[in-house]
């Protein structure tokens, strides 16, 4: 009996964090189970728990003056647009006269005009290209005269400014084929600029770029940032009028930027609709109060219904329509218990809103701007693009004139905001998901999904090296301390298969050097010469080692740190990635030790897995039919790299490798 109390003071009592994690690790397959359902609800709530947007800037001041657009600045917009379109069917160098004519209609609202001519810029898959600056891509720039084309640009100064701020206006145009919309959006911001030409009121100067968007959209508008931001003496500002400057005209920094384009509407009896597109490169959004008083403008002062991108191959989902269903019966019980509890919404609203959440997630994982507005969050310069959709008749005069009248009168209402700001956009959130226009869910509440879908990573590698360390430890008692260390092997193996991951993602930039190779042959030689490295790199490895679960183990660490650094880049890629690599990692096991219905399910997660089978599933599951799988697979890729998009590096350096470690695990010989 007096040996008792001894034995019990050898044994120290851990500290309580470390009890819970001891707890957690024990019970690691409940826990599994328990983040992962909470994470995927948490997900599928959001279109319910969504805040409506407001405006955080108090300076901002939306809607405090009357618009001053007088019939004199419309007329003058009228006669601008009717001039732009008889040149179109009059002179066949509209190359040249177009972009003359802007500019003569700028100098006389007493506009400072200079030009900017470009050259087109292909987009070449480089290794490095993500981590340089928009900036280095000037230098890659060729040097042939026929492939100019020409910004021209219009600077109002403040009166009372001090030309150290300044808002833009870009207006998209195709100087060879130039329509009627693209003439209704120049016309637009002719009126907008024809007024504030003459307030007194700017603290800020305004930039108007008509762009040349022959060569695309965004490539006119990166080109005269890149200019505006690093000066270079290349000799493609001369001059061809006199009021025009023949040097490259700069104001201040850039507070925002607004891209204007009109569209027709395709169906008959609705109202005129503001589309607003705001997704730049890498999942970059600008600041939420910009769309914000946008939006309230357009809402409560012209009488537009405001939309935001949705899928909208969703909105007759019926397992949308399911879920919404379910909620909205939770939410009659919970204001039934409770009426001051406001939760559930109409099943319309959840799924339309449902549809926009995927939209802006896919969006921001892509990584591929939406607009031309996307160059300038290249340079951290918050923007985004505004169209009107309307069914007025072109030919109508009428019509036309209440389109530039409305168009203008906003764009005058969110300018006179901005002006307001004593400094940039900083108050409203950066990091968001739209589920509406007015409807959004900030970071504080998407990064919770997340976080209960990759939380069970670390537990199961922690708990897999635990018992294999046990199992270790049982049969290697008596060794050398050296020989026990078998996670190396599994360290080395993983290393391989990354550093292979790394190769792949390399090998288009010299794939791309094969002339006049189909998509079809490019993807067939990308595929072969990664099966071809991968068994290279495989011979390497030498015996496989005997304690799977070790690699394993490994395995989630690398995906869970892989994750969770994506989610720092760009979330939405993060969260689609945990989707599909989390399910993955949990369930692989090799196929000896597995029954039945878990083998399947392993076939079933691992064909899923695979970014391929992602796509076509994805393609044919939104009735995406477009042409040939493989030969838009590769398209899709294109775009990815092409764009600088991190989704390409986490697709290579981590989604992959990951994969195919899961395959490695899945036909380990145990």
């Amino acid at each position: 009996m007096a040996t008792t109390p001894e034995k019990d003071e050898e044994k120290p009592k851990h500290r309580p964090i470390i009890r819970i994690g001891i707890f957690i690790i024990a019970h690691s397959l409940s826990v599994s189970v328990v983040c992962c359902t909470a994470g995927v609800l948490a997900l599928l709530l959001f279109p319910v728990i969504a805040k409506k947007t407001y405006v955080s800037e108090n300076a901002l001041l939306p809607d405090s003056a009357n618009p001053m657009i007088s019939d004199k600045d419309v007329s003058r917009a009228n006669i601008f647009v009717n001039e732009l379109t008889s040149l179109k069917l009059k002179s066949q160098n509209t190359v040249i006269e177009i972009p003359r004519l802007i500019a003569l209609h700028m100098a006389n609202l007493r506009g400072e005009v200079s030009y900017h001519k470009f050259q087109t810029q292909s987009n070449k898959f480089h290794p490095l290209r993500f981590f340089t600056s928009p900036n280095a891509e000037a230098d890659n720039l060729t040097t042939t005269c026929e492939s100019y084309a020409t910004n021209t640009i219009g600077i109002v100064r403040a009166q009372h400014g001090d030309g150290k701020e300044a808002i833009v206006l870009v207006t998209p145009y195709n100087s060879v084929n130039l329509t009627q919309n693209e003439a209704l959006s120049l016309g637009i911001a002719y009126s907008a600029f024809s007024l504030l030409a003459q307030v007194n009121w700017l603290a800020k100067d305004i930039i108007w770029i008509a762009a040349d968007s022959r060569y695309g959209e965004y490539n006119s508008v990166a080109a005269w940032l890149r200019e505006y931001h690093t000066p270079s003496s290349n000799g493609l500002h001369e001059s061809i009028e006199t009021e025009v400057y023949d040097t490259f005209r700069r104001a201040g920094t850039m507070a925002a930027a607004l891209v204007i384009k009109v569209a027709n509407r395709g169906e008959e009896g609705e109202k005129d609709a503001l589309n607003i597109y705001a997704e730049a490169s890498n999942g970059q959004m600008p600041n939420l109060d910009l769309i914000n008083i946008v939006s309230y403008m357009a809402v409560h002062g012209e009488g537009l219904s405001v939309h935001v991108e949705k899928l909208v191959s969703l909105l007759d989902s019926r397992c949308l329509k399911f879920i919404g269903h379910v909620f909205e019966r939770i939410g009659n019980v919970v204001r039934k218990l409770n009426p001051q509890w406001k939760f559930g919404i109409p099943v319309k609203d959840y799924v339309e809103g449902g549809a926009t959440l995927v939209s802006s997630l896919y969006h921001q994982a892509l990584g591929v701007p939406t607009g031309s507005h996307g160059a300038f969050r290249d340079y951290q310069i918050d923007a985004i693009t505004i169209e009107i959709t309307t069914n007025r008749s072109s030919t109508n005069k009428g019509g036309q004139d209440e389109l530039l009248l409305q168009g203008g009168r906003l764009i005058e209402t969110v300018l006179r905001s901005i002006n307001n700001l004593l400094e940039k956009f900083h108050q409203s959130f950066f990091l968001y998901l739209l589920t509406s226009s007015n409807k959004f869910i900030s970071v504080g509440v998407y990064m919770i999904a997340f976080l209960l879908l990759v939380a069970p990573l670390p537990v199961l590698a922690a708990a897999l090296f635990s018992d294999a360390g046990k199992s270790i430890h049982k049969s290697e008692k008596n060794s050398k301390p050296f020989k026990s260390w078998r996670w190396l092997h599994p360290t080395k193996t993983i290393c391989l298969i990354h550093l292979w991951g790394a190769i792949v993602s390399l090998l288009p930039y010299f794939i791309y050097q094969i002339p006049d190779s189909q998509p079809t042959y490019r993807l067939f030689i990308w595929a072969f010469l990664s099966l071809f490295i991968l068994t290279v790199l495989g011979s390497l490895l030498g015996a496989r080692s005997t304690q799977w679960a070790v690699l394993k183990s490994v395995t989630v660490s690398t995906a869970f740190i892989g994750l969770c650094l994506m989610s720092v880049i760009n979330f939405a890629t993060a969260e689609i990635g945990a989707l599909l690599l989390v399910p993955l990692c949990l369930m692989i096991k090799p196929w000896r030790l597995a029954g039945k219905a878990h083998s399947a399910l392993n076939l079933v997660l691992v064909a899923l897995g695979f970014p391929g089978a992602v796509f076509l599933v994805v393609k044919s599951a939104f009735g995406f039919q477009n042409g040939s799988s493989l030969v838009e697979f590769w398209y899709w890729m294109e775009s990815l790299w092409a764009w600088n998009s991190a989704t390409y590096i986490y697709i290579g350096m981590v989604h992959l490798p990951c994969w195919v470690l899961c395959i490695y695990i899945l036909l380990h010989p145990c």
